[in-house]
């Protein structure tokens, strides 16, 4: 008999700094990682979806470790994560654009 694997919503807001290459003092230096393609990868499985314009994003995956990678950027955070088992997860992620 095969077991059935309940998914979990994970879902959160992506940001994307610095956004110029100059940070002001008093003015946010990220934004929102409009539309960016996010790939969550665990073992041989693969699961991907994309930001809306406000850098939202939602996507349901089994409960285990998952790595992700973003269309974008030279670093994300967090890399790795654990999904829990339960029925949603807040997970907001950061890209590091890589300006300097």
């Amino acid at each position: 008999m095969l077991a059935l694997v309940a998914l979990v919503l994970v879902h959160g807001v992506v940001r994307i700094g610095p956004a110029t290459p100059v940070c002001r003092v008093g003015v946010p230096c990220d934004k929102p990682a409009a539309h960016v393609v996010l790939r969550f990868t665990s073992g041989a499985r693969s699961v991907t979806t994309r930001t809306d314009a406000a850098g939202r994003y939602r996507v349901a995956l089994a409960p285990r470790s998952w790595t992700i990678h973003a269309s974008v950027g030279r670093a994300i955070r967090p890399q790795r994560f654990v999904v829990a088992n339960v029925r949603s997860q807040v997970r907001d992620i950061v890209i590091d654009s890589g300006i300097r």
